[in-house]
């Protein structure tokens, strides 16, 4: 399928037409920098900041994309560099009121990069963070497609013969196909059938500091062949095509493809009588080109050594024309960064502020007004007609949200035996099939290739595995297969390679689809906790960019003893502390899991929800031990404080001390302080849920936030205050804030070095957070 029957039937704008909305564009764009630099006043003195070069390199691109290729299904990942090329073109658009434009990177204006929140005019996909936004339509896609088999059409955009609806598209940066998360991407298998995905990669040779020596452009297009890509360049503009097509054509063609970057920029920077000097080099068809070259004018000289194909509105258009919709497609346009600027193709354009004179001069060029710079077309202007038009073919209808289906809050066992945090993940997500399918429905699980190891088999066994089309199971017969790996576009677990970052940025696009398309996702992402930390910078911009999702890591902390300090989590603990945008719990106990998880359920896909993360463990619990209430409204009670951030476990008169837990460590705890009360010392044991909580508590109690403090006075009331014990398998300064609850000498105990190899008891000792240890600082913190 091609992109001319992805588009309507309207006849294509001229060329003239488009070059001069994409001049205004250029003009803006530029204009919201110098405003923000030069104009607006700045007391601070610090710099503002802007990307006029990395702008002016994609406005052929983005100008030919909005007002002739895009349609009301598709959606556009920015690169992050052109955000004011994106507001110039909502503002064209009549979606951005004028007085945004003087507003960039000012608070409550316009953001630095395109955000999905914050910004007040369209923005399809937060981007920023290198990577993750050139992905993000990746993901999308496959979120849509998830969504639709599920729930039917997500929305009534026109679908393709192909069966999708709406273009995925990503503008890339050449420098940004150096972020090792891009690659994990293009190469996950399961993204080969997913036609809809079209990246367009600005291939202007530049970074932040240099011009990429030996930038080897072939070997990108192979790379992306080499995953199952269509690979689309547009190298050179119709200027250039035509003298290559002139004697010694095609010897100017071998020496501009051969000549290395940095050489090729400088071209740039030269003068007509520089160019007849430089160009021909000292090659065998250097004659030849010097004879081509001296036919030219000095105009079409300069011109024509800028004539890329990126720039080029006619060669743009015949790319997008070439899109094959069964596969991903890569377009790889090659431009001029700073085009169209009097810094272009300067090595260091990339933070580079025209001056006040170089702004003036621009002006006089593209015939606009430097004192009124933020004029709109004429309404009855060859131009301006184009930009209502366009703006009547991309008006979106309303998306209206689908309500959340009801999660109980308490689907009713009681857990009994010796068990896991970690298998009780599985049994909840089985439980809850049962007791609300309408919810079970919604959750979508995704791993790593670990859902064996993280006892999600049952589940997936229950749901099946989400494809894009149905394949055979060819172990559906093997009475040995424990695991059985249905996979089908009605499978609600979702499996990719050995890439944490793939998979939090599905987290992310699957937390997303109630705004996007107005169907509610309940995305639970798995994955061993130690590699949390290398998912986390995503995952943390999914939930910037408005992705609900549940994270859980396990197995996790040192607990993990077999295998070695490089599989057991210290810091991860405090990180879901830190993270904002989620609610982090670490549960003790079976039931603390379907409490902690229902909860974080009930808080996904909606207006205002937040993220959540659980860390489990494979630690054998006594679940006895948990002493869950029998009565109703205790039980009820227990539930609500577990959800809060804590429990008391143990009270007992008189006590003297009290020993803080979470997790794992909770068995610890309450052996020490059965040893405490055999000594003579009563102990109170808490089982802290949710650090992160427990703090927002402590804030909220002094006002500096909106939130419950309730639980503070349940767990630690005034009245008990007594030296305190924390103890956790992570980084002890996680729960050291809960003694200044009550100002009482504390000591903390944790791990904070690296893991050993060994049995349970021999790795808790060497980190001190064993039975032994807590009682002796007890001891000590008593003062016995």
């Amino acid at each position: 399928m091609t992109s001319n029957e992805h588009v309507d039937d309207r006849a294509p704008q001229t060329v003239e037409t488009l070059e001069e909305i994409a001049q205004r564009v250029l003009w803006l764009s530029t204009s919201m920098i110098h405003h923000a630099n030069r104009i607006r006043p700045n007391p601070s003195g610090l710099k503002v900041g802007g990307h006029q070069a990395s702008c002016a390199s994609m406005v052929s691109i983005m100008t030919s994309l909005w007002f002739e290729q895009l349609q009301p299904g598709d959606r556009v990942s920015v690169k992050p560099h052109a955000s004011p090329v994106l507001h110039a073109i909502n503002y064209l658009l009549g979606e951005l009121d004028e007085k945004y434009l003087t507003t960039l990177r000012s608070y409550g204006g316009l953001q630095s990069y395109p955000s999905r929140a914050k910004d007040p005019d369209t923005v399809d996909y937060s981007t920023g963070s290198v990577g993750i936004g050139a992905t993000a339509p990746i993901w999308g896609a496959m979120s849509r497609r998830y969504v639709d088999a599920a729930f039917g059409d997500a929305h009534d955009d026109a679908r393709t013969a192909t069966g999708f609806r709406g273009r995925q598209y990503s503008l890339v940066g050449d420098a940004e196909l150096d972020e090792g998360a891009v690659w994990e991407a293009v190469i996950d298998p399961g993204i080969a059938d997913l036609g809809e995905i079209v990246w367009i990669v600005d291939l202007n040779r530049q970074s932040l500091d240099r011009v990429v020596p030996n930038f080897a452009a072939r070997r990108l297009e192979k790379m992306f062949d080499a995953a199952g890509w269509q690979v689309v360049t547009v190298s050179f503009g119709t200027l250039l095509d035509a003298l290559f097509a002139r004697p010694g054509g095609e010897a100017l063609r071998e020496r501009i493809v051969d000549m290395p970057n940095p050489e090729y920029q400088r071209l740039l920077r030269c003068t007509a009588d520089e160019l007849r000097t430089r160009l021909p080099g000292a090659g065998p068809g250097a004659e030849r080109i010097r004879a081509l070259v001296a036919d030219l004018d000095d105009a079409a000289l300069t011109e024509a050594v800028r004539n890329l194909g990126g720039h080029d509105l006619a060669a743009l258009r015949a790319a997008f024309a070439r899109i094959d919709d069964t596969r991903p497609t890569v377009i790889i346009a090659y431009t001029v960064k700073g085009f169209g600027l009097p810094t272009q193709g300067h090595p260091q354009n990339h933070s580079s502020l025209l001056t006040v004179e170089e702004y003036a001069a621009l002006a006089g060029t593209l015939g606009t007004d430097p004192d009124a710079p933020w004029a709109r077309f004429s309404d009855d202007s060859p131009a301006g007609r184009v930009c209502a038009d366009t703006a009547d073919r991309l008006r979106r209808e309303p998306i209206h949200t689908a309500e959340p289906p009801s999660v109980p809050t308490d689907i009713g066992r009681t857990p009994k035996g010796t068990a896991t945090t970690q298998a009780a993940l599985g049994r909840v997500l089985l439980d809850l099939t049962r007791a609300a399918p309408e919810a079970a429905r919604r959750v979508v699980t995704v791993s790593p290739d670990v859902s064996s190891t993280t006892n999600l088999g049952g589940w997936v066994n229950k749901v099946g595995v989400w494809s894009s089309s149905e394949r055979h199971d060819w172990f559906g017969d093997d009475a040995e297969t424990i695991m059985h790996w249905r996979e089908s576009p009605t499978g609600q677990h979702m499996e990719l390679g050995i890439a944490e970052t793939n998979l939090v940025g599905l987290m992310g696009e699957l937390g997303a689809t109630w705004s996007r398309w107005g169907e509610p996702l309940f995305p639970i992402g798995v994955m061993y906790d130690p590699f949390v930390e290398r998912a986390l910078e995503p995952w943390s911009y999914g939930i910037y960019a408005g992705g609900q999702s549940i994270l859980v890591g396990t197995p996790s902390g040192v607990t993990l003893a077999a295998e070695g300090g490089a599989h057991q989590s210290i810091k991860t603990p405090s990180i879901g502390l830190e993270q904002p945008g989620c609610v982090s719990w670490e549960p003790a106990f079976a039931i603390d899991v379907e409490w902690t998880l229902l909860a974080a359920i009930g808080r996904l896909g909606r207006p205002g929800g937040t993220s959540a993360y659980l860390r489990l463990s494979t630690r054998p619990v006594d679940q006895s031990l948990a002493n869950v209430p029998a009565d109703p409204a205790a039980r009820e009670r227990r539930r609500r404080q577990v959800v809060a951030g804590g429990y008391p476990l143990v009270r007992r008169d008189g006590a003297v001390v009290t020993i803080a837990a979470m997790g794992a460590m909770v068995t610890e705890a309450l052996d020490a302080a059965e040893r405490l009360e055999q000594i003579g010392l009563a102990a109170d044991v808490l089982c802290v849920t949710s650090p992160g909580e427990l703090y927002r508590a402590v804030q909220a109690r002094q006002g500096h936030l909106e939130a419950e403090s309730w639980i503070l006075d349940h767990l630690l009331p005034a009245e008990r205050a007594t030296p305190m014990v924390t103890v956790l398998d992570g980084h002890p300064h996680t729960l050291a804030f809960l003694a200044t609850v009550n100002r009482v000498p504390s000591t903390s105990l944790g791990v904070s070095e690296f893991g050993q190899v060994g049995a349970l008891d021999e790795v808790y000792r060497h980190h001190q957070i064993d039975t032994d240890s807590i009682v002796r600082a007890a001891l000590d913190v008593t003062g016995h």
